[in-house]
């Protein structure tokens, strides 16, 4: 299998985990905790992200951590979540819009800005 390709699909499955640590997050925060959804959003990117980056570390690009990297990445996609959380709130979105837009944004755009930033 060529090994782009391969590196890929293992992020992508990490990803698989991500999502469900972010949905998981956004749901308590937003349904529980009565968290607004750019607030849910920020939060449960933030703590699936933190996941991602030691999964992805040590199993996709197979490189030592690279915390500037992270937090450059971090900073970039953590205003996209909230970006995307505060537009569901003007425009009253349903949750699960959110959840779908905010994964599959950080699906590709993570995968570049990790090759990019993190783990160049």
């Amino acid at each position: 299998m060529d090994e782009k390709l391969k590196q890929f699909l293992t992020y992508a499955t990490i990803g698989v985990v991500n999502t469900g640590i972010h949905w998981g997050a956004f749901g308590c925060f937003y349904n529980f905790l009565d968290c607004s959804q750019s607030i849910s959003n920020l939060l449960g990117f933030l703590i699936a992200v933190t996941f991602s980056y030691v999964m992805n570390a040590k199993f996709t690009f197979k490189k030592e951590q690279n915390l500037a990297g992270y937090l450059r990445m971090v900073v970039v996609m953590a205003s996209i979540s909230w970006g995307i959380g505060w537009c569901a709130d003007q425009s009253s979105w349903h949750p699960m819009v959110t959840l779908v837009l905010s994964s599959a944004t950080s699906l590709v755009l993570g995968f570049i800005l990790s090759k990019l930033l993190v783990f160049r």
